[in-house]
């Protein structure tokens, strides 16, 4: 069956999806509260909990069980490959759970904005620069509160053309080679956006301390 060709809506309403998801729960699955919860009752310092959790989230979307359940529970809001909708899913409960752990509010529009930068890996930097934030240096409240909701909408446009042209017909090639399809098993890492670089991306933006 042909797919729809993805365009940004398309990409923008399931990350919006995608997020709702990561922030309320799926059955069967943990929200992303709930695991970063879990994660902050092990030993360690703070960057070591979030290091276990983007290690196992990076184990997780390489499994084809894990992606097959979730295939199996998901409603997509648009006609998407469910693949990408479910490592989106995965990825973006993975970065909200790291910006839970350090103290952020997620359902604070500003702080969704900054989940989805995080999933253009080392691309984040020069995405919000233009608007006045560095990542990499502490996020204060003081900072995230003058994030008007006009750069919110601009941001999310930005990340949303980049996701676009790296899921793109290219690059769902190279997503169709590296992620389990729902029902198969196909190994490879995920080619210039691996669940661990985002998870990076994310500790660096969540828990910088200079």
């Amino acid at each position: 069956m042909a797919q729809e060709t993805l365009n940004q809506g398309m990409i923008m309403r399931t990350l919006d999806w995608a997020y709702d998801k990561a922030i309320n729960g799926i059955p069967g699955f943990y929200s992303a509260e709930e695991m970063a919860n879990d994660y902050l009752k092990g030993n360690g310092s703070l960057t070591d909990k979030v290091n276990s959790l983007i290690r196992w989230q990076n184990a997780k979307s390489a499994t084809s069980g894990f992606l097959s359940g979730l295939g199996g529970v998901i409603t997509l809001p648009v006609t998407i490959p469910a693949n990408i909708a479910s490592v989106m899913y995965v990825q973006i409960r993975m970065i909200a759970a790291i910006a839970h752990m350090a103290g952020y509010d997620l359902r604070d529009d500003r702080v969704k904005t900054l989940v989805y930068t995080c999933l253009c890996g080392n691309a984040a930097k020069d995405i919000v620069k233009e608007f006045g934030i560095k990542l990499g240096t502490k996020l204060t409240e003081t900072a995230i509160k003058k994030i008007s909701a006009e750069v919110i909408v601009k941001i999310n446009q930005t990340v949303g053309f980049r996701l676009l042209t790296k899921f793109g017909e290219k690059g769902m090639i190279n997503l169709g080679k590296a992620i389990p399809l729902v029902g198969g098993v196909i190994g490879g890492t995920i080619d210039g956006i691996s669940t661990n670089l985002i998870g990076n991306v994310a500790r660096d933006t969540f828990l910088a301390t200079s």
